[in-house]
């Protein structure tokens, strides 16, 4: 929740650009309702992803209404059909309805084509629902690399071997999503794309806020959306479950890099970061940025 200050006192003029404070006369009239919050769940192993993501929306005193969402075009089999018949709800039961913010996340097909993706027209069909039905969403890993090809034209292109471990990240440009971040920020990332980089820096309306040395670009914004191609959502071992995964399948596949201590044991050296940025998207993407009445 904002501090309320009186805006004539020194400390709310040098707070107001980096701070969530509100004027005396704003607070008076400030009405409260509950955020509500679509998050579209492309993952295969959809509870555990729900877990990994709610639980940093929970890390906010806002009060979030949460609306699950699957595709209907394509109903992977990792999860119970009972959990997605009983929790989720697809593009044809919200039509008419506006949302404060929306999560999409990644999917692990970043070597397919868009247009070959099962669900893509249905996909195509959400984001253009909430472009126009949303105040901020938010993209994720794959997520991100199809709105930015849906919204920007921004092809993604192959790696030439798998991004996969825990890496750096510096502040390129300066933005309240970033306000209390660390000046190098640890995010994993475990996919076999990225974006066109040189696209992506002459398109004007697109803002670069993360970028790493060895991950590139990472985290970007649009007037409406943001971007984050590395997954800050995942737990401790979740990047463990995907190397032993791999290599379950017989897939050549290096360990993750800058992931474990010395004794090999991992480590979750990215969660504050974390949950300061899924708090500030809430906070100045969402709830400082949408109307009372949706």
């Amino acid at each position: 929740m904002p501090l309320v200050l009186p805006e004539d006192i020194p400390a709310y003029g040098a707070l107001k650009q980096n701070a969530f404070i509100m004027g005396v006369d704003r607070a008076t009239h400030q009405d409260i309702r509950p955020q509500e919050v679509l998050l579209i769940n492309l993952m295969p192993t959809k509870i555990q992803t729900e877990i990994q993501i709610l639980s940093l929306l929970a890390n906010s005193p806002l009060q979030v209404n949460i609306t699950l969402l699957a595709t209907s075009s394509y109903v992977g089999k990792n999860t119970p059909k009972s959990h997605l018949d009983r929790f989720y709800v697809n593009l044809n039961d919200i039509l008419g309805r506006r949302f404060d913010g929306a999560i999409v996340t990644g999917a692990p097909i970043e070597q397919m084509a868009f247009e070959e993706v099962k669900y893509w027209e249905e996909l195509v069909g959400i984001m253009g629902y909430l472009r126009s039905h949303c105040t901020s969403t938010m993209y994720l890993c794959w997520g991100a690399m199809a709105g930015l090809y849906y919204f920007h034209n921004i092809p993604k292109v192959a790696l030439g071997k798998k991004l996969f471990g825990v890496f750096d990240h510096r502040a390129i440009e300066a933005d309240l999503l970033l306000n209390g971040l660390d000046d190098v920020v640890k995010m994993p990332h475990s996919r076999y794309s990225g974006i066109d980089e040189a696209m992506v820096r002459k398109t004007n309306d697109l803002k670069i806020l993360l970028a790493g040395q060895e991950s590139g670009i990472s985290v970007l914004k649009d007037s409406q959306n943001v971007f984050v191609l590395g997954h800050l959502e995942y737990a401790r071992d979740t990047l463990q479950e995907e190397y032993e995964r791999d290599q379950a399948k017989g897939l050549s596949i290096d360990a993750p890099e800058h992931y474990y201590d010395q004794n090999g044991i991992p480590m979750c050296s990215w969660r504050s970061s974390a949950s300061m940025f899924f708090a500030n998207w809430l906070n100045f993407s969402v709830y400082q940025v949408t109307p009372f009445v949706l």
